[in-house]
């Protein structure tokens, strides 16, 4: 969920200009703007009478506007739940949603709209999108945020915090997978499709890295979110004679390289990153290719997972959207508001519902297990807050179109790499 349309760096600056202009336009802080309750906590932006008001920056109408809609609806079940249970210190919850549909200048205009009416964002999908703001946010905002983003460069905030593996551990993790369950082995070729920009070359990043400890040799096909045709980059890699494939892409690429690859008769394994892949594929002709040749790296247990927690969730979800699909989106979604919820929670006890209140009670959170996985540790702004992935498999006779083949770890290489260094 973190691809790009507009991903080359000079997109990037022209993004953070457009924010620049649109932050230099709006009002500036009240250094007052503190305030005692009568409860004695303090509170700040983002808190009117009883209410705790949070961000939303989505997708629901652009390239990820499937995952978008989950991500949304489980974070509005988690605060429907959290309020019923009585909220937090007295107040309740409650979300203001923008669609971006994966557009720079919504994404930018919705983020100076709502910013100085949000105590932080629940949700930020885009990871240009969000870069572009991280010195507004670093600067004078200091605004919570939990991005639906993975990549690397968005490592260092105390206020952006990646829940997950970055983009470039986790596919270590995945050349780790081919390496020790598909046979792929030193003097090997392994062909990496990747979008132009901080996804695909955050991604990028790891499978050099991994290739270089394991004597492999990385195959590159650079692509832009808008080739959709698979079959260049197919020719190419078989004629390269690469033996696997690692694809950080959107899910339509994959299906469209996985097809291709199969009606070829190019049998080889390919893994994608956590974006690369929707359910809905199964049901196109490229489904049983999907299921047979295809492995995604997540940073988490798919939302049909065999856990207590999950099975909850799934339950939770399908009585109050009764007909939208299951999918990881969902697990998304819930997991980055229950991580702001429980640094609410700890914010209250601090009696600091402050935007500084609640980034300093977030840093404090070093064991978040949610059940799905791996247990997230928020105390370090230069680490993800994890570094294991889930490997999963396509399979339609699963709750949510994924099963999982490998569970949560990291990798010897993955633990001892170092972002950005």
């Amino acid at each position: 969920m973190t691809t790009t349309t507009y991903a080359t760096r000079t997109a990037a600056g022209a993004l953070a200009a457009l924010l620049l202009l649109a932050g230099c336009s709006s009002k500036a802080k009240d250094d007052d703007a503190d305030k005692q309750s009568a409860g004695g906590i303090k509170t700040g932006e983002g808190i009117s009478g009883k209410t705790i008001n949070l961000g939303v920056l989505t997708d629901m109408t652009g390239v990820y506007a499937t995952l978008g809609k989950s991500v949304t609806q489980a974070q509005q079940l988690y605060v429907k739940q959290l309020n019923a249970a009585g909220g937090v210190c007295g107040y309740k919850v409650a979300l203001t949603i923008r669609d971006h549909g994966y557009d720079p200048q919504k994404a930018v205009s919705g983020y100076t709209e709502l910013e100085p009416k949000v105590l932080g964002f629940a949700q930020f999908i885009g990871s240009p999108f969000v870069a572009a703001v991280k010195q507004r946010v670093d600067g004078q905002d200091k605004g919570l945020v939990l991005p639906q983003a993975w990549s690397a460069a968005l490592l260092g905030s105390p206020y952006i915090r990646v829940i997950g593996s970055t983009y470039d551990i986790e596919t270590i993790n995945a050349v780790d997978f081919l390496i020790k369950e598909k046979g792929i082995k030193k003097g090997d070729k392994i062909g990496h499709v990747y979008f132009e920009g901080d996804y695909g070359e955050s991604a990028l990043v790891g499978s050099k890295y991994m290739a270089k400890d394991a004597g492999l040799t990385i195959v590159e096909q650079k692509i832009k979110p808008t080739d959709n045709d698979m079959t260049a980059q197919v020719a190419a890699l078989k004629q390269a004679g690469v033996k696997a494939i690692v694809i950080s892409a959107g899910p339509r690429q994959a299906a469209s390289l996985v097809g291709v690859a199969a009606a070829g008769g190019f049998d080889v394994p390919v893994i994608g990153n956590n974006s690369a892949f929707a359910p809905q594929l199964l049901a196109t002709q490229a489904g049983p290719a999907l299921m047979k040749n295809y492995y995604v790296a997540s940073p988490s247990l798919p939302i049909g997972a065999d856990t207590p927690e999950a099975k909850k969730l799934v339950a939770d979800y399908r009585a109050a959207y009764p007909k939208d699909a299951l999918d990881n989106g969902i697990v998304a979604g819930w997991t980055a508001a229950s991580a702001f919820g429980e640094a609410l929670k700890k914010a209250c006890k601090n009696k600091d519902l402050t935007r500084e209140g609640v980034d300093r009670a977030l840093l404090t959170i070093n064991a978040f297990d949610l059940g799905f996985g791996p247990v997230q540790d928020f105390t370090d702004p230069k680490s993800p807050s994890s570094r294991e992935s889930v490997i999963l498999q396509p399979d339609k006779s699963v709750t949510g179109g994924m099963k999982v083949v490998r569970e949560a770890q990291a990798s010897e290489v993955a633990e001892a790499y170092t972002p950005g260094g």
